[in-house]
C-alpha cells in the first residue's frame, strides 16, 4: 500500500484545498477578529485563541479572490511553521482525508509566480481536483504580518 498523508480539506472560493494535518494546530469558528492598523490588505487582524494572540490571514484576499462575509461555515485554521502560529480564514473546513503520496502531482508548469509558491501539489480525490497548500510558502511570503506578543503565563 502506498504511503498516505493526512490532510484537512477546506474550501475557498469554490475550490477544494488540502492543508497537511501536521501543520494544523486547531480549527475554530471565526468569532471576533480585531483589525490592526497598517496591516497588509490580506491580513484581517488578530484573534485571541487559547491564550495567544494570533495574526489572521484571509486566504481569499491573499489569493486574489473577492472577499466574502464570514458565515457559520467560515473557519479559522490555525497553522504552525518554524515556531510561528498564523490563522488562515477559509470558507469551510471540517473534513479530514488521507491522500496517497503517489496521487500528489507537482503543480502544473503554468502555475508559476504567486500562485505556484503557495501550492505543494495537486491531487484528485473522487474525481475532484484538490490543490495542496504549501503552508511554508504561505507563511514565508506574507510580507509584514502584525507583530504580536503572547502574554506571560500566570
Amino acid at each position: 500500500m502506498a504511503n498516505t498523508e493526512p490532510y484537512v480539506l477546506c474550501e475557498l472560493a469554490g475550490t477544494a484545498y488540502a492543508i497537511p494535518s501536521h501543520a494544523v494546530q486547531r480549527m475554530e469558528m471565526v468569532e471576533h477578529v480585531t483589525p490592526v492598523p497598517n496591516a497588509p490588505p490580506f491580513v484581517d487582524g488578530v484573534v485571541f485563541s487559547r491564550g495567544r494572540v494570533v495574526p489572521v490571514i484571509n486566504l481569499r484576499r491573499r489569493f486574489g479572490f473577492d472577499s466574502a462575509a464570514y458565515d457559520m461555515k467560515t473557519r479559522l485554521v490555525v497553522v504552525a511553521h518554524a515556531g510561528r502560529e498564523v490563522g488562515l480564514i477559509v470558507d469551510a473546513a471540517r473534513e479530514f482525508v488521507t491522500i496517497p503520496a503517489d496521487a500528489v502531482q507537482p503543480p502544473p508548469d503554468g502555475l508559476t509566480g504567486t500562485s505556484g509558491r503557495y501550492l505543494g501539489g495537486v491531487a484528485t480525490i473522487g474525481g475532484k481536483v484538490v490543490l495542496i497548500l504549501d503552508v511554508a510558502g504561505v507563511l514565508t511570503h506574507t510580507g509584514d504580518l502584525p507583530a504580536v506578543a503572547t502574554p506571560p503565563a500566570p
